[in-house]
């Protein structure tokens, strides 16, 4: 027993010794290292005029160091401005290798939607916060770097870039929808950095009438709505990866449904007048108009 209350005692003034020292700091109490974010606008009066207009230059947060403002990221500012503005005294984000400077976000950004920065697909390739970000003035939402988050994604990755110009969701061109509406740029558990544990899941955010489960299940939509579409952009009508009957017959066996669209005697007579309603319009689902899945108890064909 009086080793149990010597431990509790013991735990208990070290969380008192802990939580007095937080206090000491978050009333300034901050060791004279700190200049203060108003020396610095002595100098930087632009960048520090840009900086109060975005969310930084309004937090009143503290670092567990004690420091706030421009020192929260450049680190102790004293020796900097004693020394006349020595760049050797001062920490540069843009100078400092990518994790390194992520690092120094995360200190305040380590949860909600940044919890799984760290080892996520743009932290391993060495992508910083301040890549996409601009930290002392913002040209669009979020302190990004560019004017529109599709600006910002686009810049690397161009082949989805171009991919939205064909027949893709339209709401993304237009300002409505984002690349996060369906993606964490930073970081998720699930694949592609999906908001979501799965594509379907994710798609089925805004689709919910095509979510399963149905009487009938057509095993490639449940498996991956990424079988027959390309979220990105497509050449084909609604975003297939390949255009009917095609797509379809990529699985299916062509034995019942032929792919030629003429008879062979047509051909041999120089006809070619088409009678295969199967091969035009919108093909098979000319017929199989419920291809997502079907509750109708004759539904097995997906054709009610």
């Amino acid at each position: 027993m009086r080793i149990a209350t010597r431990t509790t005692s013991r735990v208990l003034g070290l969380a008192l010794v802990f939580w007095v020292g937080l206090a000491v700091c978050a009333l300034g109490g901050a060791p004279s290292k700190y200049a203060g974010s108003e020396t610095c606008a002595t100098c930087h009066d632009q960048v520090a005029a840009g900086l109060a207009k975005t969310t930084h230059g309004k937090t009143t947060r503290v670092t567990w160091e004690g420091a706030s403002g421009c020192e929260a990221c450049h680190g102790p500012g004293a020796a900097h401005a004693d020394a006349g503005g020595d760049k050797a005294q001062i920490r540069h984000l843009d100078e400092l290798a990518a994790k390194e400077a992520s690092d120094v976000c995360m200190g305040c950004h380590e949860s909600g939607a940044h919890a799984n920065w760290k080892g996520s697909i743009h932290d391993t390739r060495g992508v910083s916060c301040t890549t996409c970000h601009s930290i002392h003035g913002s040209k669009g939402p979020h302190l990004m770097a560019k004017a529109t988050e599709m600006e910002v994604c686009s810049a690397c990755h161009l082949q989805k870039k171009a991919a939205v110009l064909r027949s893709a969701h339209m709401p993304v061109r237009e300002g409505s929808m984002s690349c996060s509406s369906c993606h964490n740029p930073h970081g998720s558990i699930g694949p592609s950095q999906l908001k979501q544990l799965s594509v379907n899941e994710n798609c089925f955010a805004c689709h919910a009438e095509k979510r399963s489960p149905v009487l009938w299940e057509h095993p490639p939509v449940k498996e991956n709505c990424l079988n027959c579409h390309d979220p990105h952009g497509s050449l084909h009508p609604k975003m297939l990866v390949a255009k009917q009957p095609r797509l379809c017959q990529q699985c299916h066996d062509e034995t019942r449904h032929p792919t030629q669209p003429y008879d062979s005697s047509q051909v041999a007579a120089g006809t070619f007048f088409p009678n295969r309603r199967a091969m035009f319009n919108r093909a098979c689902l000319n017929c199989h108009i419920n291809i997502h899945g079907s509750n109708h108890p004759a539904g097995v064909a997906y054709i009610r």
